[in-house]
C-alpha cells in the first residue's frame, strides 16, 4: 500500500505532519489519528491500559458492550461472548438427504440450524417451517466460544446444501 495525503480540517494538506507508516503515533498516543492524544477514557490513557474494544456505539439506548441485532441473526460487540447462539439457513441436501440421530434419514427442503451453547456447537435440520429439530448424525463438537460460530455454519451449509445433487 502506499502513503496516504492527511489533511487538516480545512481538507488542506498538512505537510508539517509525516505519514504515520508503521502506526507509531497511534502506538505511542493510543490514538488511530496521527499527532492525535486521546480524550479520557479513550485510548491508552494514563495508566497505558488499550482501552476500549467498541467504538462506543449504543443501540436503542442499550449499553456498547453486547447489543441483539434484530434480523442479522448475530450479536454485535459480542467479543467472547458464551451464551447460546445460532444461525439458520435454508438447504437442500444432495441424493441421500441428511441423517438425523431421531428419525434417520431426512430429505427435501430443510433448515439447518447450528446452535453453540455450554461450549459445543451441534447442527440440526428440520423441514422446511415445521416445528420438530433433529440433530444431525455426527454433528456435535467442542467450541471454545462463539467466535467460530460463524465459520462452523458456514462450513456445514456448505457440505449439506446441494440443490443440484
Amino acid at each position: 500500500m502506499g502513503e496516504q495525503a492527511v489533511t487538516g480540517a480545512d481538507g488542506d494538506p498538512t505537510p508539517d505532519q509525516p505519514s504515520d507508516v508503521d502506526g507509531a503515533d497511534a502506538a505511542a498516543t493510543g490514538s488511530p489519528v496521527p499527532g492525535r492524544t486521546p480524550d479520557a477514557g479513550e485510548g491508552a490513557g494514563a495508566t497505558g491500559s488499550p482501552g476500549p474494544t467498541t467504538a462506543g456505539m449504543t443501540a436503542d439506548g442499550a449499553a456498547a458492550s453486547e447489543v441483539e441485532v434484530p434480523g442479522a441473526g448475530m450479536t454485535a460487540d459480542a467479543g467472547g461472548a458464551t451464551g447460546p447462539q445460532s444461525r439458520t439457513t435454508d438447504i437442500v441436501p444432495g441424493p441421500g438427504g441428511v441423517m438425523t440421530d431421531e428419525v434417520g434419514v431426512v430429505t427435501g427442503e430443510l433448515t439447518l440450524r447450528t446452535e453453540f451453547a455450554d461450549g459445543q456447537v451441534t447442527l440440526h435440520v428440520q423441514y422446511k417451517d415445521a416445528d420438530e429439530w433433529y440433530v444431525v448424525s455426527g454433528g456435535k463438537a467442542p467450541l471454545d466460544d462463539a467466535t467460530g460460530l460463524d465459520a462452523v455454519h458456514n462450513i456445514a451449509v456448505g457440505l449439506l446444501n446441494r440443490p443440484d445433487g
